[in-house]
């Protein structure tokens, strides 16, 4: 199996660590941070979405332009633009950027991020208008002639789009969610479900659940899982690394005036929580300190130690499979430089060994 690595990228310098400064559209640091992902050797970009935030599919084709090979990953929630202009839009970024675009879909899971742009649906409402969302584009850029649809959300007439995505079937489908009304959608959905960086014993659960699922279906499903590696160039050293984030988090909280950060709604987020009640270190690499601090807010949990020890950590995920790594730094463009220098290349490396290992145990 191949393994591929994601970054993340965000219109301003911020981080638990860095609060946001200048302005809120810096188009140079967006421009560099693409392209120091592009040199370091992911294979997609995640730039995502919040209810106050740029918007991502801007910033993806301002990113796409500026950049030649990298793939990116657009944050999308269904519910606030209709399906089938949504397909079309996706449809025409993907012919853009050249056939270069990913989507993850995100339900919500926060009442309140909803709120802010007007979606008053319920949780299990939430996940239910996206398993009708996501069949309607799939059908839009795949159906040769227009078609009617009268669903419980969405109702129109000859709906069609002249543009089809670069990439057949369609464009990838990421998705998430640890809830059983998300599971029910990724089994029928997704291309690749992605998760939290959870502990092993977790991934191995949800994964398990997850399969089942898409089976029910007749298909199949791949994996990401998301961590933030702190590296150094000896274990003592990235713990203190690790260390000094969490005291920097902890500052910046309380300058920011938040106490510490109560749990989310979400699933994934207690599901956070629940690993970090196993300790600051879980599984020998897994920090959850940080997703302790936050309330299990975004991907929070790190893997700390040196390249390799990290590297390591990152094959025994691999061993569940787990193909797809989504990583990025408290330090997000000098991190995704020495992810670029440090770890990627390790773990490319590691992996070869072990597919041909396999490939020679097999003749």
């Amino acid at each position: 199996m191949s393994v591929n690595f994601i970054g993340m990228i965000q219109s301003q310098k911020q981080s638990e660590i860095h609060p946001p400064v200048g302005p809120v559209i810096d188009r140079d640091y967006v421009r560099a941070f693409a392209q120091a992902h592009e040199q370091a050797g992911f294979d997609r970009i995640l730039v995502p979405h919040h209810s106050t935030g740029p918007s991502a599919t801007l910033t993806i084709s301002y990113a796409a332009a500026v950049t030649e090979r990298i793939h990116f990953m657009l944050a999308h929630r269904p519910g606030f633009t209709s399906p089938t202009l949504a397909a079309r839009q996706i449809a025409t970024l993907d012919q853009f950027s050249g056939g270069r675009l990913g989507v993850h879909f995100i339900s919500g899971g926060s009442d309140d991020e909803q709120q802010r742009d007007g979606d008053y649906l319920d949780h299990d409402q939430r996940y239910a208008r996206t398993d009708e969302y996501l069949g309607i584009l799939r059908r839009i850029w795949t159906e040769p002639q227009p078609f009617d649809h009268a669903g419980e959300f969405y109702r129109f007439q000859r709906g069609f789009s002249e543009v089809k995505p670069v990439q057949q079937p369609h464009v990838p489908i990421y998705f998430g969610g640890a809830s059983e009304a998300a599971i029910a959608v990724a089994g029928k959905h997704a291309d690749v479900y992605a998760l939290w960086g959870e502990s092993l014993d977790q991934v191995r659960e949800l994964t398990t659940r997850v399969r089942a699922e898409a089976a029910k279906h007749g298909r199949e499903v791949n994996f990401s899982v998301s961590f933030r590696p702190v590296l150094a160039d000896t274990e003592a050293k990235a713990w203190q690394r690790a260390d000094d984030i969490l005291e920097r988090t902890r500052a910046l909280r309380v300058q920011a005036g938040y106490s510490r950060g109560g749990p989310q709604q979400s699933e994934g987020a207690r599901r956070l929580l629940a690993a970090a009640g196993q300790g600051d270190r879980v599984d020998q690499r897994l920090w959850t300190a940080i997703a302790r601090e936050t309330g299990g807010r975004s991907n929070s949990t790190g893997l700390v130690g040196t390249p390799e020890q990290v590297a390591d950590a990152l094959l025994t995920y691999y061993d569940l499979g787990v193909t797809t790594f989504l990583i990025r730094g408290f330090d997000p463009l000098e991190d995704a430089v020495d992810y670029g220098r440090e770890l990627i290349p390790r773990v490319r490396e590691q992996v070869a060994q072990r597919d041909a290992e396999q490939r020679r145990r097999a003749a």
